[in-house]
């Protein structure tokens, strides 16, 4: 992390979505995990769901937080592989307005240093929607480790150089 200890560090108010149809808030770790590190980072966790595995009311949480002003991040863990339940990607589709690629593309490459070629299974994306960022890590707990640690940590960290995504919140919304 090439971290610019001149620049002022700018702390975000981050959301925490855990999509599953089998954990509650005694069984989610990956979302303990996410919260734990949003709060160790520096960060304000504003927010904090479950959700089910149900596109309307994964996109019903999503929508609230997008349009609460108090939300500049939504940080999800799970409902990113290929079986029938998992749709989290879907429910991104329909309120992004524009994909971050690479946001997925570079996790596939960092969770292939763990998991190998058992990473082709993870739909992990980042979308933009109206100004907020939502990224979608798959709900395992090496992988949102992997996430947070490869690659938001440094991205949601305003002093990151030679460019993050905070720099970049003022303009989101230009037309």
């Amino acid at each position: 992390m090439a971290i610019d200890e001149t620049r002022e560090f700018r702390p975000l108010n981050i959301a925490v979505l855990t999509v599953s149809d089998t954990r509650d808030a005694d069984t989610d770790t990956s979302g303990d995990i996410l919260a734990a590190r949003v709060t160790g980072a520096g960060h304000q966790l504003v927010a904090r769901a479950i959700e089910r595995d149900d596109v309307n009311a994964i996109m019903t949480r999503l929508e609230g937080w997008i349009d609460d002003p108090l939300v500049d991040a939504v940080v999800s863990t799970g409902g990113t592989g290929l079986t029938g339940r998992d749709i989290t990607p879907e429910a991104l589709g329909r309120v992004a307005d524009k994909e971050i690629p690479g946001f997925g593309e570079l996790f596939r490459w960092i969770s292939y240093q763990t998991i190998g070629t058992s990473t082709v299974q993870s739909r992990a994306l980042a979308v933009v929607a109206r100004g907020t960022y939502i990224f979608a890590l798959p709900g395992s707990n090496g992988a949102v480790k992997d996430g947070w640690d490869g690659i938001l940590a440094e991205q949601l960290d305003s002093r990151n150089r030679p460019c993050n995504f905070v720099e970049l919140m003022p303009r989101l919304q230009e037309r």
